[in-house]
This record gives structure tokens, C-alpha cells and sequence, in this order.
């Protein structure tokens, strides 16, 4: 499967998702926001920091790219998001679902709600201790798991596709391109 990895730079996730399986791309923000680029993946990625301007241009990008992002969710892409780094409740408003993200960083013990999805994604580590960047106030999707009764993992269909929403600020766990379907056809973004 050909993932695409939304970031500004070359950073160690892209060979993590390699050492995984997928062959994996970058796209930049100016790739994302560009309506020339027309790459095909069976899952996009955005890590931890996304909406952090210390870290990141790649929120402009997807806020310009959220029809996009919609429409590559209906035709059956996967994405997968991680927590926005930054004290932004708004950071998740280019889904095409509600999520309001509330910022706190620190180890948590996550339960998992939907073990299987969990177990997929975070399996292997120790779920007692596990470093997250915060929670979701708001989530119209079905919650993965919580910590301390806050949603910290969630999913939602969008069309043909899914989305994960996370805020576990952990590299996931090998089988996670799996659970978010390696079968999945390529589709256009």
C-alpha cells in the first residue's frame, strides 16, 4: 500500500511507515494545497504537531485542502491524524466531522472502548503509561479509547473511508496499517 505522510520535511515516521510495509511519500503543505498534485494513497498520515507553527506549516495546507481531504474520504481513503501539539480547539476543523481538541501533555492511562481498533493501533505498548497530548472535548465519531473518561483515540466512516483521530503521542503500533485496511485501493487525493 502507498501512504502518503503530510509534513513539511523528511522526519523518522516516514521510515517508520517503510520499515512497516508501505512505501511511503511526502506530502509537503505546498504538495496538499497545490490543486496540480494528484497523488494516489491507500492512507494519509498527519502526525503529532500538525497545528503547532513551531513544528509545522501543514494546518494552512489541510484547512485549504479539506474538500479535498472530504473527497478522498468518500471515494474509501484512510487517514490517519495525531495530536495538534497546541492549545487549538479549532485544529480538526478541515474534517468533515466535528472534533474539538483540548492541548495537555503528559503519560496517561488509556483505556481502550473499542479493543480491537485500539489494540490494532497502540497494541504492544504499555496502556497504564502511555504519553498523550491531550483529549477531545467534542468528537461526532465513535470513541477508540479514553483516558480518564476523555476520548484520546476515535474513529468516524466518511463515505467509503475512515478516519482515526488520536491524540496517543506514540509512533503506532506495526500492525496499524493493517487495521486501517492495507487491502484499501488507492485513492486519489
Amino acid at each position: 500500500m502507498r501512504t502518503g505522510l503530510l509534513w513539511d520535511a523528511p522526519v523518522t515516521f516516514q521510515r517508520y511507515v517503510e520499515d512497516c510495509g508501505a512505501s511511503c511519500e511526502l506530502v509537503t503543505p505546498q504538495l496538499c494545497a497545490a490543486p496540480f498534485f494528484r497523488g494516489s494513497f491507500g492512507a494519509l498520515i498527519v502526525p503529532t504537531g500538525f497545528a503547532n507553527p513551531v513544528y509545522s506549516k501543514t494546518l494552512v495546507a489541510l484547512r485549504a485542502s479539506s474538500d479535498r481531504v472530504r473527497r478522498y474520504l468518500e471515494r474509501g481513503g484512510a487517514l490517519v491524524v495525531f495530536g495538534a501539539a497546541i492549545d487549538r480547539p479549532d485544529a480538526y476543523d478541515w474534517l468533515p466531522f466535528r472534533l474539538v481538541y483540548r492541548h495537555q501533555y503528559g503519560p496517561c492511562r488509556v483505556e481502550p472502548v473499542e479493543s480491537g481498533l485500539f489494540e490494532a493501533l497502540f497494541g504492544g505498548y504499555d496502556a497504564a503509561a502511555l504519553e498523550c497530548d491531550g483529549w477531545f472535548e467534542e468528537a461526532d465519531a465513535e470513541v477508540i479509547a479514553t483516558a480518564a473518561g476523555r476520548p484520546v483515540a476515535v474513529a468516524r466512516r466518511v463515505g467509503d473511508g475512515l478516519v482515526i483521530a488520536t491524540t496517543v503521542h506514540e509512533y503506532p503500533a506495526r500492525s496499524f496499517l493493517d487495521a486501517i485496511g492495507a487491502d484499501r485501493k488507492e485513492t486519489l487525493f
